[in-house]
């Protein structure tokens, strides 16, 4: 483990209690709790570019570093990455804020502290091949690719895909691959990936998805049924080495996960 790096931590039940609707999906799609609820139905956005940076370092200071993510590569990737050009326009107001938030299609783009924990938990370095199960709007695909100079990245919900990829582009992320499709049997032609991250919890980790990973490849998981850990499956000389790392709460993986 590089320097920068903690794999455990010690959550308050506040924290255990925001990562609840963090992310999830339908056979690898983004979460998909709704808290329309709490988000005003009009919100004015702030006027200059000045106003999203302050809100972004902000956001890394209180949120991510005080929380203990320490990684630089992320931490630096998250003050860069534009959060609030992953979500609709009538929410960018509140596209810094510590929760997730609705992007359509009964999906929400994940709270940025989940964001940050499972790709510090990917260890990644530039160059690093990633494979992202769940695309969702993009923001996770954008913060993987500021470190690793690419990402290839599956959305089951076509829609969303669609609309991530010409995000992605306009950013100008260029080596964001996205594609269509169930991410339980990942990306074959494309493996081994150095780190595999996936967004939705299914009750076994599939098999395809471990096979897929390089020595010394690192996938991050969400797992279980009612009861959730955040776990990390590392591939090394001796087999599959897991690690459960914290308690979360994500929408269950459908599609070939619950057949």
């Amino acid at each position: 483990m590089g320097p920068g790096r903690r794999d455990r931590r010690t959550l308050s039940a506040a924290t255990i209690w925001v990562l609840i609707p963090l992310a999830a999906g339908i056979g690898g799609s983004a979460c998909a709790a709704d808290p329309t609820e709490s988000v005003p139905p009009r919100l004015s956005s702030p006027g200059m570019e000045d106003d999203w940076e302050r809100l972004r370092l902000t956001m890394v200071e209180q949120q991510i570093e005080a929380r203990g993510v320490e990684d630089p590569a992320v931490l630096a990737a998250l003050r860069k990455v534009p959060r609030h050009e992953f979500v609709p326009e009538e929410l960018r107001a509140v596209a810094y804020e510590d929760r997730p938030l609705p992007i359509g299609h009964d999906q929400t783009i994940s709270q940025p502290y989940i964001v940050a924990v499972m790709t510090e938990l990917a260890h990644l370095r530039a160059g690093s091949k990633v494979l992202e199960v769940g695309t969702g709007s993009g923001y996770q695909a954008a913060v993987v690719h500021e470190i690793t100079g690419g990402v290839h990245s599956i959305e089951i919900v076509e829609p969303l895909a669609r609309e991530a990829a010409e995000t992605l582009r306009r950013l100008g992320y260029d080596e964001a691959v996205v594609r269509h499709g169930d991410g339980y049997r990942g990306w074959p032609e494309e493996a081994p990936f150095d780190a595999i991250l996936v967004t939705a919890a299914p009750e076994q980790v599939p098999q395809p998805l471990l096979d897929q990973l390089a020595p010394g490849g690192r996938l991050v998981v969400p797992v279980g049924g009612f009861l959730q850990h955040l776990e990390v499956h590392t591939r090394t000389a001796a087999g599959i080495r897991v690690e459960r790392v914290l308690p979360v709460r994500f929408v269950p993986m459908t599609g070939e996960a619950q057949e």
